[in-house]
């Protein structure tokens, strides 16, 4: 009796572990993408990473930062699946954007920012020119305290650098030699503590730690960016080869859907790309979006 017992269990296990083995080749295979880049469009790119689990469970997605520069050459090179980039593909050096795909996810606004204490919240754009140019170097020349400017840029190669330059400097001209920092954390906290000071940030990080600035009495606000009243602005892009895999393009088709666009990218304090009424080449032309 107990060797007929022991059969049926023995036999049970059997069926169950094949049972298993079926139901598991019936499963489909994870997918696996690799997204290297921007630090800047990192958190928003986890944040959906983190629903797209719900939608896609056998998706795998490993983000991670290093800059634009790495995630474009990562991407050319086909060690990554996507290489996020706060910059056109052609404005890095060494980088072929005919072997590339650009997919935009999201705008970004950038602002300039300043100390509270200076009591200073508008500027004109020619104005903003002639300080990042050296020819305004103290704040009474703008109608603000007795008191040096203290100029913070961004670092050289920075997304949100050339964009700002591209608004704000004239052909040929170039920012005064100045302190660089690369992270908008930073320059915050400078500007912070910094009575004359003055650089720019991504409007993701701007908070009542600094003070904005208008540019001719316009309001840094996502509305004006969409028609380009308000014009420091850039594209977040995530590159690909010219054939990504099916698992990469499905979750950068997700990203780029209104529900993402209105929910995850908002809350994020980025632009809808949906809502803009504009557009813009890599040499900074704008005009109105088709």
């Amino acid at each position: 009796m107990k060797r007929i017992i022991t059969g049926v269990i023995v036999a049970a296990i059997i069926v169950g572990l094949g049972a298993g083995w079926v139901a598991a080749k019936k499963q489909p295979p994870q997918e696996k993408i690799t997204i290297v880049g921007s630090t800047a469009l990192q958190p928003l790119t986890e944040a959906v990473v983190e629903n797209y689990r719900k939608v896609k469970p056998q998706t795998s997605i490993t983000v991670q930062g290093g800059g634009s520069g790495t995630g474009l050459s990562q991407v050319q090179a086909g060690a990554v699946n996507v290489g996020s980039s706060d910059i056109f593909a052609d404005q890095q050096d060494g980088i072929n954007e005919k072997k590339l795909t650009d997919h935009i996810v999201a705008v970004s606004g950038i602002v300039p920012v300043v100390n509270h204490e200076l009591g200073i919240n508008n500027l004109s754009l020619e104005q903003l020119r002639q300080i990042y140019t050296g020819k305004i170097t103290n704040w009474r020349q703008v109608g603000g305290p007795n008191l040096p400017i203290t100029v913070i840029n961004r670092a050289a190669g920075s997304g949100t650098r050339v964009a700002f330059e591209q608004v704000v400097l004239k052909n040929g001209e170039r920012s005064i030699n100045a302190q660089e920092q690369d992270s908008n954390g930073t320059v915050k906290e400078i500007v912070k503590n910094t009575p004359g000071s003055i650089s720019y940030i991504s409007f993701t990080y701007l908070n009542d730690q600094v003070q904005p600035v208008k540019i001719d009495g316009v309001t840094p606000t996502a509305k004006n960016v969409t028609t380009n009243k308000w014009p420091l602005w850039s594209y977040e892009h995530m590159y690909t080869q010219k054939k990504p895999t099916r698992a990469t393009k499905e979750f950068i088709n997700y990203m780029q859907t209104k529900k993402v666009q209105q929910t995850l990218v908002e809350d994020a304090n980025y632009i809808n790309i949906h809502d803009m009424k504009v557009q813009r080449t890599a040499d900074g032309k704008t005009s109105i979006k088709e």
